[in-house]
């Protein structure tokens, strides 16, 4: 199952966190990761392997819709800042909209992610 990560500036502590707080779910065979380039950096600090696409504002949301288009990723976790302005705002709007189109599951928030892992964990 590939599972993208994505999480702005504002959010980027907290993605960590979150990962690693969910690291043994996430390490496991059946998951791949996929993630924007800073933040797949930032994954890969803490041990995880992750296919790494563009910067979110240099084309890497719309290289993860891509995916979601194609049937690839079946799970998106996109820690959003809500709190700031993105001039990337489009790709974002465009993820959240091809998602929906191909009722592919996103939290844009911690609660919402720790969520949809831990139905990944009881499928174990």
């Amino acid at each position: 199952m590939e599972i993208a990560i994505i999480a702005h500036d504002g959010k980027k502590v907290d993605m960590v966190q979150f990962l690693n707080k969910n690291k043994k779910i996430l390490q496991q065979e059946r998951i791949q990761l996929i993630s924007t380039g800073t933040t797949g950096g930032k994954a890969e600090s803490i041990g995880l392997k992750v296919t790494k696409m563009l910067s979110g504002p240099l084309g890497g949301d719309a290289q993860i819709a891509g995916r979601v288009a194609e049937g690839k990723t079946k799970m998106v976790l996109f820690f959003k800042d809500p709190l700031s302005s993105h001039a990337h705002e489009a790709d974002i709007n465009m993820l959240l909209r091809v998602c929906d189109v191909h009722n592919i599951p996103i939290a844009t928030n911690e609660a919402t992610a720790q969520l949809l892992l831990n139905a990944i964990a009881q499928q174990s």
